[in-house]
């Protein structure tokens, strides 16, 4: 691995100018490194970072890697790292003119890093320096504590996926002392969408109700807002209770770090640190995840726009064409997050550009209006911009996939059958819907489980876990080995509260065949226990 020659650094220079011209906002400052095939084998468990802490999982992994590629080769054409400055590795086989157009794409993801909300919390971290800090520290305590430290990582590392990633970036939007109270966020943000189930439109007229009372009243309009909720819902007032039962805490790792026992033992402070190493490193990269289809939609929109009308592009159309069809044409099986994201952006500029989100659209019922409408108000580009700046995968699919999006790109669900009498497994078309395919690019989105700690059950020698069922169960196999994890952390017996579901074989209609029951999972002495509640 090493720096780029100063040949290829200035065609990024260059294109640097370009994308800056288009509108696209990065730090002047990046580092690019050429790397082997080798290089990304061993980079890959790291997440790309070559700062960051290792252990035991990772040479698994590695190995891993070497193995899939003696089987399937496949060579990345670019990795970036969200950092100060921003680092992006390239493959040291591409040509010039291939860079050129990765150059693009890496611009635009950086520019999606520096400009995303659902980043902000990493916009003034320097994180491989970060990590490297952190991997120095680890590397003290294996020096001093042996194989314990590995232990603690990986159990660590067993909750790292339900770190409270929307509580740290909600914070960040308000100044001290400044949070909204409890009651009006579960209110807004809870009760009305879930509990009532009320349309967006009703939800947001009763927020214009609770600003104008408090506006012009303070506190004592708030206090007659939820007089006549309660008044109006008998149920917000016990709803609101276990609510804030569950929600007591930011999440499961923290809670443990914070308030362990056993962790406060001056012997055992030092796992404090690791505890805090894992859960930072989790929070930066939980918005990556988050952002995939809008991300590499973004970068895949920039490349295409600058590239083609760069003029380093002649002699090399066709090359371009097939590289490019090759990282952005839909999948008729599986989920292509470049393809979707790309035509997602596109269709959101062309709906701007032509008027098509305003009243007047909306009011027209016939197709023929629908199809001849453009109001041409120029606004395409800075629709897409507000896009990048405020939207995550999750919003982006459930506001903009419709039937005219999944019509207009010949989209659908793909089924798998068995056909019996060549023995194979047929694929067929399932649904053109809208809804349906809006539910399986949902589906498909990264959504981990909402399980924390409840502060009044929980004792110094008892941790107790409640998860807040989403109509999916957890996954059993994981169940006994995260508890015994979590019953180290704590030094004592741990209960996780949780929802089974039930099949019942004999139901004679659909509604009937499935049932939930609420279980406890007991962990003591490395012994897991299940009993119904």
């Amino acid at each position: 691995m090493y720096l780029i020659d100063q040949h290829t650094k200035s065609i990024m220079e260059q294109c640097k100018v370009r994308a800056l011209g288009a509108g696209l906002h990065f730090g002047h400052e990046s580092l690019e490194y050429i790397v082997s095939n080798k290089d990304l084998l061993e980079l890959s468990p790291k997440v790309m970072i070559p700062t960051l802490y290792d252990f035991w999982v990772n040479d698994v992994d590695v190995l891993k890697e070497y193995g899939k590629y003696k089987l399937y080769p496949s060579n990345p054409y670019e990795t970036v790292i969200n950092s100060r400055p921003a680092i992006s590795f390239y493959n040291d086989n591409n040509p010039d003119w291939m860079n050129i157009m990765i150059f693009y794409h890496v611009l635009g993801h950086i520019d999606f890093f520096q400009n995303n909300r659902m980043f902000e919390h990493t916009w003034s971290d320097d994180f491989v320096g970060v990590a490297l800090s952190d991997k120095r520290l680890i590397a003290s305590y294996r020096s001093k504590y042996g194989r314990w430290t590995d232990y603690v990582l990986e159990f660590a590392r067993s909750i790292d996926n339900i770190t409270g990633y929307f509580q740290t970036l909600a914070r960040l939007d308000y100044p001290e002392g400044m949070e909204p109270e409890p009651m009006v966020s579960f209110y807004f943000n809870y009760f009305l969408p879930d509990v009532l189930k009320a349309a967006e439109l009703a939800i947001y007229k009763e927020q214009e109700r609770y600003n104008d009372l408090f506006i012009s009243q303070g506190e004592v309009g708030v206090t007659a807002f939820f007089a006549e909720v309660k008044n109006k819902h008998p149920e917000f007032e016990s709803a609101f209770k276990s609510f804030r039962k569950v929600d007591a805490s930011t999440d499961l790792l923290e809670f443990i770090r914070d308030h362990s026992p056993f962790l406060k033992k001056d012997s055992n402070s030092w796992m404090k640190a690791i505890l805090t190493i894992v859960r930072n490193t989790a929070q930066y990269f939980a918005p990556q995840i988050r952002t995939k289809i809008l991300n590499e939609g973004w970068a895949s929109y920039w490349h295409d726009k600058l590239f083609r009308t760069d003029e380093r592009i002649k002699g090399h159309e066709v090359g371009y064409a097939g590289l490019n069809a090759g990282v952005t044409s839909l999948s008729r099986v599986g989920l292509n997050p470049y393809a979707i994201g790309l035509r997602l952006i596109q269709y959101v500029e062309e709906l701007a550009e032509k008027g098509k989100m305003s009243m007047d659209y909306q009011r027209l019922i016939l197709t023929n209006d629908k199809l001849a409408f453009n109001a041409k108000t120029g606004k395409g580009i800075d629709s897409i911009f507000e896009l990048r700046k405020n939207f995550s995968d999750f919003m982006l699919i459930n506001t903009f996939v419709n039937q005219e999006f999944v019509d207009m790109h010949d989209l659908f669900v793909v089924g798998k059958r068995p056909n019996p009498e060549q023995g194979t497994i047929e694929y067929y078309v399932k649904s053109r819907k809208a809804a349906d395919y809006k539910k399986m690019l949902l589906d498909s989105l990264y959504h981990p489980p909402l399980i924390v700690a409840d502060p009044d059950k929980t004792t110094d020698e008892s941790l107790y876990m409640v998860h807040r069922f989403e109509g999916k169960q957890l996954i059993r196999d994981f169940i006994p080995e995260v508890l015994v994890a979590l019953s180290f952390l704590w030094g004592g017996e741990v209960n996780l509260e949780t929802t089974d579901i039930v099949v019942n074989k004999n139901a004679e209609t659909e509604a009937d065949m499935y049932s939930f029951q609420r279980v406890l999972f007991t962990c003591i002495d490395k012994n897991v226990t299940k009993t119904k509640l």
